[in-house]
């Protein structure tokens, strides 16, 4: 949870390779793909739920048909969230260890399970259409540029009425805070919304978590749609 301002890791070239040797040290838990918070995961599926039951009531919903886990762990939010809601869920993860522990997870008695991609959200194109792109606390892994290209490549891989759902931690300075453990980046709300505008999308509806302890940063949840 330590930061400090970086705006260097747009041209580092050892950006995924070190967030990827980090990962790979962390066990395959919820306490580990949480960096030690696994006690807050409960209070944050609540919140996704809340936050997931409004943009299903609005007036043009999302179809409840293929959702996609994007930076999927060991499956956390597939499994206490999203196959409560779709017909499948798709799961992308580019550490090995993680994506074999969700596997093993949540194909037990389940036919809720779809594709599983063992990639890095950075090098990953979608392959088939979907309602609702799921993406929690990955988001910070990638470069400015890259998060750009990646939210665009989302954007064309959406049914009629499909969203890009994002939850991520959000800074309250203006600088990005960089993260020297794990190799990730926390943006200011305005930079987020800056990137949402480059990646052509319109913000449908956005809530802040709570409930959550202090210290931790505020957790910011946004329902994106491609710009007609």
């Amino acid at each position: 949870m330590h930061a400090r301002s970086h705006n260097k890791y747009n041209s580092d070239g050892q950006f995924y390779k070190k967030a990827a040797k980090y990962w790979a040290n962390v066990p395959a838990t919820i306490d580990g793909v949480l960096g030690g918070y696994g006690h807050v995961s409960d209070i944050d599926i609540e919140g996704s739920k809340l936050f997931l039951n409004h943009i299903l009531s609005l007036a043009n919903p999302p179809n409840t048909k293929l959702a996609l886990d994007c930076g999927a762990g060991i499956g956390r939010v597939s499994r206490n969230l999203l196959m409560s809601y779709f017909q499948k869920v798709d799961l992308v993860e580019q550490d090995e260890k993680f994506i074999n522990t969700a596997k093993r997870l949540l194909s037990e008695d389940n036919t809720k399970l779809g594709t599983l991609y063992n990639v890095g959200l950075h090098n990953f194109k979608p392959e088939r259409e979907y309602d609702v792109i799921w993406c929690q606390w990955v988001l910070g892994h990638l470069s400015d540029y890259d998060l750009i290209d990646f939210l665009m490549r989302c954007s064309k891989a959406l049914t009629k009425n499909g969203l890009i759902i994002i939850k991520e931690n959000i800074c309250s300075t203006e600088e990005i805070e960089f993260d020297e453990d794990d190799y990730s980046v926390t943006r200011s709300f305005d930079l987020m919304m800056n990137i949402f505008e480059e990646a052509n999308l319109h913000l449908i509806a956005t809530n802040i978590q709570t409930g959550f302890p202090d210290g931790l940063y505020p957790v910011h949840m946004f329902a994106l749609a491609p710009k007609k």
